[in-house]
């Protein structure tokens, strides 16, 4: 059923787009014919959005890994630099957290480690939605913002780093296979604000993988038992991204947890101070709004790296026959 969804919102898309191009062409041939240069204006704006979509769709036709339709887990680590970089994360948490909702995609919080005194150290996002995984495979890696830090009274700028990785949510199609006398189990109390129950007892769960050196952590249910089981399956997913990252091209950014939080591992420069720009190092898209790419406008970024992926070199989505 859900792959049947998924053909007919492709087809539909399709035939929508059809549509309106021949309403958009007998606009512009009325317009001219009756000499009203308005009704050709506006037919020509439609006409520009209609191949802004169609750009869009023809790069998520190019999604068809073997998870790229599933579910993911979006994991936020701050790098070093204390309440700065730990501000950081919270806000890239909440830039994918806009892009998904844009998209109407589900988010939930899996797990959360709260900072000092400020913003976040890390968080587990799981992102629900129809390819979410396909779109979000190229944001993994370390992500720099440049700006003057809210946190000094000297008003000094400052930079800022913070690791981005995402893992594929492991569907009964795939088969990963955890051994668990490979694994430690630890339990603990959830953090926040929690309510009865919740923070009273060791319900949070994390699980460390031992061979590959890989940390799973979930406290999202109240349930220790529901816990677990989301844990097993985080730690799949993690493994099986390890695997694909093996078959995939090693030029792109390696997956956050093996880099360090740093210069020479971003992949996006985040500029806020002396000029505004936000530039993917990878395919050179800039951007010379960053709010409106903080608050979730990564279609564009996402698109390039896409294209990137599947052509090679700088790719320029609009130039894609």
């Amino acid at each position: 059923m859900r792959e049947r969804t998924e053909l007919e919102d492709s087809l539909g898309a399709i035939n929508r787009l059809e549509g309106d191009l021949r309403d958009a062409e007998d606009l512009i041939e009325m317009g001219e014919s009756e000499g009203d240069q308005s009704i050709v204006t506006e037919a020509e704006e439609s006409i520009r959005s209609l191949q802004a979509e169609a750009a869009r769709r023809q790069i998520e036709s190019l999604l068809s890994g073997e998870a790229d339709q599933n579910d993911t887990y979006l994991e936020i680590h701050s790098g070093a630099g204390g309440t700065e970089s730990q501000d950081w994360a919270r806000m890239l948490m909440r830039m994918y957290t806009r892009w998904a909702e844009r998209r109407k995609f589900k988010v939930d919080v899996m797990d959360l480690s709260d900072g000092e005194e400020a913003g976040i150290k890390g968080a587990t996002l799981l992102i629900k939605g129809h390819n979410a995984y396909g779109w979000l495979k190229t944001e993994s890696g370390v992500h720099r913002l440049v700006r003057i830090s809210p946190f000094d009274s000297n008003a000094r700028r400052h930079t800022s780093f913070a690791s981005i990785g995402v893992f594929p949510v492991i569907d009964d199609r795939i088969n990963i296979e955890v051994k668990e006398s490979d694994c430690r189990i630890d339990t603990y109390r959830s953090s926040g604000a929690g309510g009865q129950h919740v923070n009273t007892t060791d319900s949070a769960v994390r699980i460390t993988h031992i061979p590959s050196g890989i940390v799973v952590a979930c406290q999202q249910e109240r349930s220790q038992h529901k816990n677990r089981a989301t844990a097993w399956n985080m730690l799949r997913a993690r493994l099986y991204e390890a695997e694909l990252k093996k078959r995939e091209d090693k030029a792109m950014a390696d997956q956050a947890a093996k880099t360090d939080v740093g210069w020479g591992h971003q992949i996006r420069s985040y500029v806020l101070q002396p000029y505004q720009l936000v530039k993917d190092l990878r395919t050179g898209v800039t951007s010379s709004a960053p709010g409106d790419v903080l608050d979730g406008d990564l279609d564009n970024y996402m698109q390039a790296a896409l294209a990137q992926r599947v052509y090679g070199g700088e790719v320029d989505v609009e130039d894609i026959d």
